[in-house]
Formats: structure tokens, C-alpha cells, sequence
């Protein structure tokens, strides 16, 4: 089994990657542009196995995508590469069409033209968001796979786009496809611009931790390590195709989000006054989407899914991390 990861090293495609070396033999090729967001690090030691290649390609440049699926002939396309700080495509929305649309694009179009050569069964499996729905209210059922699309960021309108590209691709072309969209993650290696990277991070240097609006939006949060095992779940499909939202029913606001990370910081690194002390209320986001939460019954019914880690075990475990590699965030601020 052949397996191309675009985007593999970025916080979920090097997830993807460690899980998939550490559980199986497939052979791997990872295509990264290596921009701000990738971490070569992350793959810990991993890319010294045999089975794993990589390629630095922007997948905004045909020639060199078309060029590396040829020649690598993979079962399974999983593709993560994109742009994703919501932030970011506010003030530069360019990038995020040029990466999330165009890029999807340019995968796609390299498989229809290549498809009498590639493998009869190829499946591509498209990794997109929950913000693509739009935003909830506090009462309102969660997203599951009927949700309608309601994009209100430049980012969530890019992926809705490229996840429409996917279905029109599947439907004209018979690309055997599967959509994921997932809720918000966390865990290690992601980037410290993040929501909670940046609440440990601050809080621990005696920085302010800034919270858009009175921090009661909500967001429905998923281990990344959870994430992957999905994603490998999901691509083992039949059908012609498929589409999952993937959750882990962990609903919080971002303040009491906020108060648990200071509160374990409280005992584990005290000092003479709550690290809560140190939020900042500041102006809100354009735009800020106020609640997201998955319905993940798809999945679970039909894959057996379900998300090892609860809050009350994954956050501990993920300031544990950022505490003992502050040094890596540190370096990776200062890029």
C-alpha cells in the first residue's frame, strides 16, 4: 500500500504520519511546502524509516504535484496541506485561495488526467473543518454530515470550496473520495499561535493571555493523536463515496477552557498569584463564529470510532508537553 500525504508536516498530517509508521507498512511520501506552519521535528525520529519519503512542493505548482503522484503511483491520496489560521486569512486572504482552492485543484486535476495510469482504486480522502457549516447557537443540534454549508471566514469559505471541488470531482470524474470535517484539535507540536499553545505559552511567560470578546465562544475540542485514528478509519471505505464529521463531544467556552489550563498550571508551576490573572479581554474577531460542535454518530456507527482522550486527560498531557518543550515554541515565535 502506497500512501501520499500532502501536508505532512504540519500539526495533523505529522500526526498522521507518526501513527500510521508506528501501526503499519505502508510506504509513505509526504509533500510539504514547508512554510511557517510545517515542523520536520514533529515526525520524531520517524522519517528515518525506509518506507517514508518526502518532497518539498507547493501544491499550488501543477507541474511538480502532477509530477510527484506519476511517480510515486499512490492507493491513497490524504490531504491535509492548507492554510488554516482563521486570523491570518483575515488579513490575507490571497494565500488561503491560492493554497486551500487552487491547491485542491491541482491535485484533483492531476488525478483525472493521470487516471487511466493510477491505481484502479485510488481513494481520495479530503481533510477539511467544521467551520465550513457556518456557527451555532448555544441550543442549536450539532453539525453532522446533512449540515449546510455557511462559511463566514475567508478560511472556511476556502475549504468550503475546496470540499465542493471534492464533490464535484467524485461526481463528474468518479474519483473515489472521502470528506472529513472536524472539530477544533490540540495536542502536541501544534503551532503556538493556536488558541490553547498560546494560553500555556503566555501563561507560563508571564504574558498577558489574550481572549477575543468575553470568551464565551465555544468550540468542540479533539485530540489530534484522536484526529488521526479517525482519518485512518475513514479512508477504509467501500463506497464511491463518503463523508464524516469527526468530534470527540467535548464541547467548552474559551474561558473555561481557559480557567482549567490555569488551574492545572496553579499546581503544577505555582506562583503568588492564579496564572488566570493574566487574561486579557480583547477586542473580538471579525466575524467570530460563536459555537461549533460535531455529531459523530457516522463515524462511530460505521467505523467504530470513538476519541480515546477527554479533556481531563488530553489537556494535562498537552501542557505537559508545551512545559517540557517551551524551547521549541520559543523558536518556532521567533521564525
Amino acid at each position: 500500500m502506497k500512501i501520499l500525504i500532502t501536508g505532512g508536516l504540519g500539526f495533523i498530517g505529522s500526526a498522521l504520519i507518526r501513527k500510521l509508521i508506528d501501526t503499519t507498512n505502508y510506504e509513505i511520501l509526504n509533500i510539504d511546502s514547508c512554510t511557517y506552519a510545517s515542523m520536520p521535528e514533529s515526525l520524531e525520529g520517524r522519517e528515518k524509516e525506509d518506507r517514508y519519503k518526502f518532497k518539498k512542493i507547493n501544491i499550488a505548482n501543477y507541474n511538480a504535484v502532477y509530477k510527484s503522484i506519476m511517480e510515486f503511483m499512490p492507493n491513497k491520496i490524504f490531504h491535509l496541506a492548507a492554510e488554516s489560521h482563521v486570523d491570518r486569512s483575515i488579513e490575507n486572504p490571497s494565500e488561503f485561495i491560492n493554497t486551500n482552492i487552487i491547491g485542491t485543484y491541482n491535485i484533483l486535476q492531476s488525478l483525472k488526467v493521470g487516471k487511466a495510469l493510477l491505481p484502479k482504486d485510488l481513494l481520495f480522502l479530503h481533510v477539511s473543518t467544521d467551520e465550513v457549516f457556518g456557527t451555532l447557537s448555544f441550543n442549536e443540534k450539532p453539525f453532522n454530515e446533512e449540515s449546510p454549508y455557511k462559511p463566514n471566514s475567508p478560511y472556511s469559505a476556502s475549504k468550503a470550496s475546496s470540499d465542493m471541488l471534492v464533490r464535484a470531482w467524485n461526481e463528474t470524474y468518479k474519483l473515489r473520495s472521502v470528506i472529513t470535517n472536524c472539530s477544533n484539535n490540540y495536542g502536541p507540536w501544534q503551532n503556538p499561535e493556536k488558541l490553547i499553545p498560546k494560553i500555556i505559552f503566555n501563561a507560563i511567560s508571564d504574558k498577558p493571555i489574550p481572549i477575543y470578546g468575553n470568551g464565551t465562544n465555544i468550540r468542540d475540542w479533539l485530540h489530534v493523536e484522536d484526529h488521526a485514528d479517525a482519518l485512518i478509519l475513514a479512508s477504509d471505505s467501500e463506497e464511491s463515496f463518503n463523508r464524516f464529521t469527526i468530534g470527540a463531544n467535548q464541547e467548552m467556552s474559551n474561558i473555561n477552557l481557559t480557567k482549567i489550563i490555569c488551574q492545572y498550571l496553579d499546581e503544577k508551576l505555582p506562583k503568588a498569584q492564579s496564572y488566570f490573572k493574566q487574561v486579557t479581554f480583547i477586542e473580538d474577531r471579525l466575524g467570530h463564529d460563536l459555537r461549533y460542535a460535531i455529531d459523530s454518530k457516522h463515524i462511530s456507527n460505521t467505523k467504530g470510532f470513538f476519541a480515546k482522550y477527554e479533556l481531563a486527560k488530553g489537556i494535562p498531557k498537552t501542557i505537559d508537553w508545551y512545559i517540557a518543550n517551551k524551547e521549541w515554541v520559543r523558536r518556532k515565535l521567533n521564525n
